[in-house]
């Protein structure tokens, strides 16, 4: 979660509070690994369905669907949501890891189950093969162990197209077109 400078993070919770708190109890009850099929199918209501969950409700509709895709009791959600000990929780987690590294990218991976070093990335273009992602994954993670290593960047190669961004593309589009009317 990205906290917002000068807030008070109990006071905060933004739209994808729901789908942290419901990972929280995912992990509790069903260990870390079940929130990756979890978060894959979140992904795809999020970045790759238009339009995305942009409120609340719609988050919560996305999350209990994202659960059954996942084959997990989309009841976690509602028990999630009415437990404030998982947005505590949620809080905690990121400010220990804020802590611990510094600054926060979303998502922050941590390797070697939590012992490792923390990283955020790599941030690619296009998807790539399976063969190239476990390459590029095999690389990321021993750059990231090396203990003299500091960070890489460059110029992006190109924006990734994904159809949530050709939709928030024209909403801002058609926004504009109405300011230039009134």
């Amino acid at each position: 979660m990205n906290l917002e400078e000068g807030k008070d993070p109990k006071e905060f919770e933004p739209t994808g509070s729901p789908a942290l708190r419901t990972a929280v109890v995912i992990a509790e009850n069903h260990g870390s690994k079940a929130i990756g099929p979890f978060y894959t199918a979140l992904g795809k209501r999020t970045f790759e369905q238009v339009p995305p969950p942009i409120d609340r409700g719609e988050m919560v509709a996305a999350v209990r669907e994202s659960l059954q895709e996942a084959d997990l009791d989309e009841g976690l959600c509602d028990k999630a949501l009415s437990d404030p000990a998982t947005w505590d929780k949620v809080i905690a987690e990121t400010q220990a890891m804020v802590e611990r590294i510094g600054k926060l990218g979303v998502p922050t991976i941590v390797l070697d189950g939590g012992a490792g070093a923390a990283i955020f990335g790599p941030v690619i273009s296009d998807m790539p093969t399976d063969e190239d992602a476990v390459e590029l994954w095999r690389h990321t993670a021993w750059l990231a162990r090396y203990g003299n290593f500091a960070e890489l960047k460059r110029k992006r190669a190109h924006i990734t197209e994904l159809p949530v961004m050709e939709w928030y593309k024209e909403q801002r589009a058609k926004a504009a077109a109405r300011e230039r009317q009134t």
